[in-house]
């Protein structure tokens, strides 16, 4: 059994995402960022970072993973699937998971704190990364012409990909003209795993229903 700790955010996400392709049993430990729970003593243990998500793998001597990138890469190599075991095949989708972990996450992130959050907008901070993110969105459009998913096959790259560019109306970005991206969000989006993956954690962040969060009977909501 894994023990998942996260909230609702794209990192939580892709993480949810995994686990439900992957079909690995696991157990939601909700984190509150409301109430600064990812500042506890208790889950900086886990997390020195003091973010979310966080995997516990009891079936691994209770071994502790952090950072959602690294999460990915572990899960996939636990699970056999989603990650290629030939060298070439291997670093495609390597590349395409640091391609998001270096730009597309932190870009959309930055965007998110200029364009919703900061009480002082600031037209050049908003321009420059909503013109950054468009960048990012116009590679992986054009990478995507070339291939149905973003390392030829679906993997990792993918589930973690998809919940930062699906959240591209919350960060002001404009996706027009991007129709191989967009048939990308399409194809991903109606995969039965990434639907099962909406909601987890449940009513914590944005209202969801809880009960959507507990209605895989692989999951456990704590």
């Amino acid at each position: 059994m894994i023990d998942f700790y996260t909230s609702d955010t794209p990192n939580g996400r892709k993480v949810a995402i995994a686990l439900e392709e992957m079909e690995l049993d696991y157990t939601v430990k909700p984190i509150s960022l409301q109430r600064l729970e990812q500042r506890d003593p208790a889950y900086l243990a886990l997390n020195p970072n003091g973010r979310i998500p966080t995997i516990v793998d009891h079936g691994n001597e209770a071994f502790v993973v952090f950072e959602s990138g690294a999460i990915l890469m572990y899960l996939a190599e636990r699970a056999g699937r989603f990650l290629p075991s030939d060298d070439k095949g291997r670093s495609r989708v390597l590349q395409w998971l640091m391609f998001q972990m270096g730009g597309v996450g932190p870009m959309m992130g930055q965007a998110n704190v200029f364009f919703r959050y900061a009480d002082e907008k600031i037209p050049y901070a908003i321009g420059r990364y909503h013109r950054e993110c468009r960048r990012l969105f116009e590679v992986l459009d054009g990478r995507l012409r070339e291939v149905p998913y973003l390392a030829g096959d679906y993997s990792i790259a993918d589930m973690a990909t998809y919940p930062w560019v699906a959240s591209y109306r919350w960060s002001g970005i404009d996706v027009d003209g991007l129709d191989h991206l967009q048939r990308w969000m399409a194809e991903v989006r109606g995969r039965p795993a990434v639907q099962a993956s909406k909601g987890i954690p449940g009513k914590l962040n944005f209202g969801q229903d809880e009960g959507v969060a507990a209605r895989n009977a692989r999951r456990i909501l704590v």
